[in-house]
């Protein structure tokens, strides 16, 4: 008798609402910057209701923390409580204390920016000690890190991406600073560039703005773009969480 193995099911694109947190609101800014927010309200409603409309990931970022000027940590505790969904968390992660505060909210990643920039030893270690828990996140103009809340500038990214492989990390969280907030469509050549540079996942971020953009992202699933943040486009309405997910779900044409 003869078995036939099953069929693969194909990688689809991961997509991850994002709940970006200042001064207890949700929030969304133009290109990172302090002033520019737009509110939408309590957070933990916007959670649930991407939560209800089928997301299985989540991208909840503390504004204040990242910026150095404050602390959503025990609201954001709350939110990550109160959901049935894996969080992606992100914002002033920088030592050991804020990592194990982050950890210890049950978000099942958590995403290191700046300390990798100003603290490369440090997040080779914990890289070393949390695996696929830690992501590296790389916020970037032109080929440049930007650090600290995206108000000064770090390294090459290109340099980051090689020693944070070469230490073990597992996934990139990949930022276009020029593109994020303004529905401009998220930089397909730097992801491509970073892939082509690690053997990680890559996670974009920044500038999705139409289903189309989803479409071209899903396009590099096979080079290693395993998912997407979606910010501002939700929360303008230029398409419902459920459209999102049809699109990626849907059959890539070849």
């Amino acid at each position: 008798m003869t078995h036939t193995a099953p069929v693969a099911e194909p990688t689809r694109l991961v997509l991850l609402p994002a709940v970006d947190v200042q001064n207890g609101k949700a929030v969304q800014l133009i290109q990172g910057a302090a002033g520019t927010e737009r509110v939408f309200g309590d957070p933990l409603e916007s959670a649930l209701r991407w939560q209800s409309q089928g997301a299985t990931w989540l991208h909840l970022v503390d504004l204040d923390a990242a910026f150095g000027r404050g602390s959503n940590a025990d609201q954001l505790a709350e939110v990550i409580d109160a959901l049935d969904v894996d969080v992606e968390l992100s914002g002033g992660i920088r030592d050991d204390t804020s990592l194990e505060r982050a950890l210890g909210t049950g978000a099942r990643r958590v995403n290191v920016g700046t300390a990798a920039l100003e603290n490369p030893e440090w997040c080779e270690e914990i890289i070393q000690s949390f695996g696929d828990r830690i992501a590296i996140g790389l916020d970037v103009r032109g080929e440049e890190l930007a650090a600290r809340g995206w108000t000064t500038s770090g390294g090459n990214v290109f340099d980051t991406v090689a020693r944070m492989t070469a230490a073990g990390c597992e996934r990139f969280v990949v930022t276009d600073v020029a593109s994020d907030g303004m529905l401009s469509g998220p930089n397909l050549e730097l992801l491509g560039a970073v892939c082509a540079r690690t053997d990680g996942k890559v996670v974009a971020s920044g500038g999705i703005s139409s289903l189309h953009d989803l479409k071209m992202l899903s396009g590099l699933v096979p080079i290693g773009v395993e998912g997407a943040i979606i910010g501002t486009a939700l929360y303008v309405g230029n398409f419902t969480l459920t459209e999102a997910l049809e699109t990626v779900h849907a059959p890539q044409l070849s």
